[in-house]
């Protein structure tokens, strides 16, 4: 083992408590089998404690005089390359571990309750430690070798995890959707990792930024993180992934899956941030996937894929962030987006386990009264989202959005973003009213309505973080950042005027529009589903390429037999024959007949010779 640099106290720290945090974990593994739900809730909290040392030791010493320490362990040598596994101990690693232990925490004590009733409950809490594990496997790696492997853990985990109840069809479908779909991804970080092991000799993080890779290189990248981070054209097999629990989409959409995109990006920012064309892409691709899936979400009915198209939208505002080349405030919502995103799926999970599986905002309404708890932290989860002051995501929400509308960008992208803010309020308000509100449009009548305390202490737990996570994280971000209002008034109330425009038109709508009516018709929610995309994507997309396929099989593999079979000759061998035979075309009908006259000489000869 080496160490590179000299290793300051607040990473030798993070370093040291995130090895005994992450033995704290695997303990369950070794301990009793009948016990390893209550085992891994204590593992969980045991090493959210140790990791909030490093975070204390951060603040006490500050952001800005982190640097970064890494440890190398080898694991072999080649002539051309090595490999060796880096840890890196940062700032991104110190602050965003405790908050995916401390959701991750709520959720597996969430799901105590949820899935009480399923045999394999404890195969479930080891594929969710398993899940956690890989991903602070991600967050932990300093070079591309050790990343790649928690990049392809979080994927192998949400494919069981997704198809969880694989006896369903649509769940097994959703499973296969997610593996197909990051697998353009994976394929385009193996070949950028191909390519640098080849031509750069390492995979190390420094060593990368200090000599650069080639625009193309970084592209690969972006699709990579763009697959994994559902960007659009890649957002399907996110909506797809609600077939699974409600706790697996609510860890999948907080803190581990989705945000690895993101993470990734955060990681190679050098590479990004002196490369114009990777910068607008970025922008470009992160306003137009906010924009798509927010409007996506008003026009939704599923709760669990509002919320999911909502994850969609602010994984496409961090894009932005990053696009604008301010990586930390990207940081910042992934941080933030953590708590409110966990909540507000597990209230969704509270409501659908109460009204019998219905998903359909249509079939709900009057539960305000039914589950105050729930209702409470949904609202606030929802207001939150939507950035209202002094929420936890009015922190960063807000700061991304002033600065990109100060920043010299493309305006179309800039207003995509602010459109995107504008429908936040929509599909947030619509949620709340079609669901909390008004008299209940159930289809079938429901007289118990049950909210134990393994569902209120989880909920009232992020709640918590979502009140006074805030200015605790920008706090801890950006200690030096300056207090005083520095944009215009316009910049700086721009958001909020938008979001509070939008509220008010989604308040109008409500009283004057459909949203506390029934549907019309008994047809399900799934027939109208803009975010799927269906036809361009897996229709015609699909048919191009397997018709092309086929065609350069078919090309291919003919032209491979005509060589073997010497068959490629063939016409240069009729040319002597054909040449003969034009010799007796000459329009002369004397040789004709002559020719006429030799033939049948010959058959006649030919058949007095066999009789």
């Amino acid at each position: 083992m080496s160490v590179t640099n000299h290793l300051p106290l607040t990473e030798l720290v993070g370093g040291t408590f995130t090895v005994f945090a992450v033995l704290i974990l695997l303990s369950p593994f070794f301990r009793r089998w009948a016990n390893f739900h209550e085992n891994t809730l204590s593992a969980m909290k045991t090493a959210l404690y140790l990791s909030l040392v490093p975070l204390f030791v951060l603040i006490v010493h500050g952001a800005d005089n982190t640097t970064k320490t890494s440890t190398s362990f080898p694991w072999f040598d080649t002539f051309c390359s090595s490999f060796t596994f880096w840890t890196t101990f940062d700032l991104y690693q110190i602050v965003f571990l405790p908050v995916a232990l401390f959701v991750a925490g709520s959720i597996l004590h969430f799901s105590t309750w949820y899935m009480h009733t399923d045999p394999k409950m404890r195969m479930f809490s080891a594929h969710l430690l398993i899940f956690l594990l890989a991903m602070i496997l991600l967050i932990s790696a300093g070079n591309l070798t050790l990343l790649f492997t928690g990049w392809e853990g979080v994927g192998i985990m949400s494919f069981l995890l997704i198809g969880w109840y694989s006896s369903r069809a649509e769940a097994a479908t959703a499973a296969l959707m997610a593996v197909i779909y990051n697998r353009v991804g994976d394929i385009t970080f193996m070949a950028a990792f191909a390519w640098l092991i080849k031509f750069g000799g390492s995979s190390n993080l420094d060593y990368l930024f200090s000599h650069g890779v080639p625009t193309a290189i970084v592209i690969y990248f972006m699709v990579g993180a763009a697959s994994k981070s559902a960007q659009f054209m890649f957002h399907p097999w996110l909506i797809s992934a609600m077939e699974g629990p409600t706790p697996v989409s609510a860890l999948l959409h907080s803190s581990t899956m989705v945000v690895a995109g993101v993470f990734l990006l955060l990681r190679l920012h050098p590479l990004l941030s002196n490369n114009p064309l990777a910068l607008t892409i970025c922008l470009c691709l992160g306003a137009l996937t906010s924009t798509f899936a927010a409007w996506s979400a008003t026009v939704q009915s599923d709760v669990k894929k509002i919320i999911a198209l909502s994850t969609s939208s602010q994984l496409g505002l961090m894009m932005v962030a990053i696009g604008i080349n301010l990586p930390n405030l990207a940081f910042f919502h992934m941080c933030t987006h953590a708590f409110f995103k966990a909540m507000l799926f597990l209230c969704s999970g509270v409501i659908i386990h109460n009204l019998k599986d219905v998903q359909d905002i249509r079939h709900m309404g009057g539960l305000l009264k039914s589950l105050p708890v729930t209702s409470a932290c949904m609202t606030l989860g929802s207001l939150a989202l939507m950035g209202t002051p002094y929420l936890i995501a009015f922190y960063s929400k807000d700061a991304i959005i002033e600065a990109a509308t100060n920043s010299y960008v493309n305006s179309t992208a800039l207003l995509f973003t602010l459109v995107a803010t504008s429908f936040s309020a929509l599909y947030s308000l619509r949620m709340i009213y079609s669901t909390l509100l008004r008299q209940p449009r159930t289809t079938e009548p429901v007289h118990i309505f049950e909210e134990p305390q393994a569902v209120k202490t989880p909920l009232l737990r992020l709640a918590l973080g979502t009140i006074i996570g805030g200015p605790i994280l920008f706090w801890i971000l950006f200690p030096s950042f300056p207090k005083e209002a520095t944009l215009p008034e316009l910049f700086k109330w721009a958001a909020l005027l938008i979001t509070l425009t939008s509220f008010f038109v989604g308040l109008l709508v409500a009283w004057w529009y459909h949203w506390s009516r029934p549907p019309e018709d008994d047809s399900p929610y799934k027939d109208f589903d803009p975010a799927l995309m269906e036809r361009p994507i897996h229709r015609k997309v699909s048919d191009v390429v397997l018709d092309s396929a086929w065609e350069i099989t078919a090309f291919g593999v003919e032209h491979a037999f005509w060589k073997r079979m010497g068959l490629d000759k063939l016409p240069s061998a009729q040319l002597r024959p054909i040449k003969i035979l034009h010799m007796t075309h000459k329009g002369l009908i004397q040789l004709y007949l002559a020719m006429f006259f030799i033939t049948l000489n010959e058959i006649c000869a030919f058949l007095y010779v066999l009789s």
